[in-house]
């Protein structure tokens, strides 16, 4: 895996599918899965270049905060190969 990922926790699925909208409009990456992890924690990952998906993680996440409890947010620049066997 060449592109960054980024990744946004939410306590509500409601803010999840905000923040995930925010971060497709507000940069240019994709959605690359997500996860209803039980008793209402829902991450949300995407990818792309490094500045797009740190754009988009920081603008999805305080979107979803307006909504609901942010858990974590996190990006990682230039994933190992080996992290492509998680999605």
């Amino acid at each position: 895996m060449r592109e960054a990922i980024g990744m946004v926790e939410t306590r509500s699925l409601v803010a999840a599918i905000e923040a995930a909208d925010t971060m497709v409009k507000s940069a240019n990456v994709k959605i690359l899965d997500y996860q209803i992890v039980g008793s209402g924690l829902v991450s949300i990952t995407v990818t792309g270049e490094v500045a797009a998906v740190q754009a988009a993680v920081q603008n999805g996440k305080e979107k979803a905060a307006q909504i609901a409890e942010v858990v974590s947010a996190n990006v990682i620049p230039r994933p190992h190969d080996e992290v492509d066997k998680i999605f």
